[in-house]
């Protein structure tokens, strides 16, 4: 396998408890590109993402790396990619022990732990318990631990909900580094600002389904659907 992408959903649905939550997805996510996923809550933007990481199976229909090719489950696969929680899960170590721990696993290949805590920011706060960090300080970290082992493309499940301006901005610019350095980005988010600033590609979701995809500057001027832009203009979507 050379790269991974594109990922490709072909009639993706999940169940649970007999409820369809998510219904015959098609998407296909291809190399480069920060996709925004958006939606009202409950319309399966994070299970989408646990899905797409491998996470958990399809009730039914299929999702592959490289257009099909390579099961989610896949060993390689797994170690290329990464996923970013609303709230990180850190280990009971230092920061520094959290991003020795992250390349270890990837065979002590890749980016140092020094380069990591520089680029995030967090060098003075290396040896600092991680589970004693800002709320900000530890999606910092669990983003410099994704960072760590260059993955060709990154989860990001809300990672700015509940911080403050300054920590949303730091992640953003996190987001960034991902996109400039070549990873693909997929991201949910409830914050409308940010994915304008963030977002080449829009999936916008409702209801466990698909109903649009579609560029960002084209969904935010002119979206097709009237359920896309009655979420835009604040409304509620069932």
């Amino acid at each position: 396998m050379n790269g991974l992408l594109p990922l490709l959903l072909s009639g993706v649905s999940y169940e649970a408890n007999g409820e369809v939550l998510l219904d015959r997805l098609d998407v296909a996510i291809s190399e480069g590109q920060r996709t925004l996923v958006l939606g009202p809550n409950g319309a399966g933007k994070s299970l989408f993402l646990r899905l797409c990481h491998g996470l958990i199976e399809p009730t039914s229909g299929n999702i592959g790396w490289a257009g099909g090719r390579v099961s989610t489950a896949d060993p390689g696969a797994r170690r290329r990619q990464a996923m970013v929680f609303q709230r990180p899960v850190l280990l009971r170590r230092s920061a520094a022990a959290n991003l020795a721990y992250a390349r270890s696993i990837m065979g002590d290949r890749g980016r140092s732990v020094f380069e990591a805590l520089d680029a995030f920011g967090l060098s003075a706060l290396a040896d600092r318990p991680a589970r004693v960090l800002s709320g900000g300080e530890q999606q910092r970290l669990a983003l410099a631990r994704a960072w760590i082992c260059a993955p060709e493309m990154i989860f990001l499940d809300e990672p700015t909900a509940s911080l403050d301006p300054a920590a949303t901005r730091a992640v953003e610019a996190a987001v960034d580094r991902f996109h400039a350095e070549g990873a693909t980005v997929v991201m949910t988010t409830h914050d409308l600002g940010q994915a304008r600033r963030l977002a080449d590609r829009v999936l916008f979701m409702a209801g466990g389904r698909l109903i649009e995809d579609a560029a960002a500057d084209a969904f935010f001027a002119n979206p097709a659907t009237s359920a896309a832009r009655a979420f835009l203009a604040g409304d509620l979507v069932l």
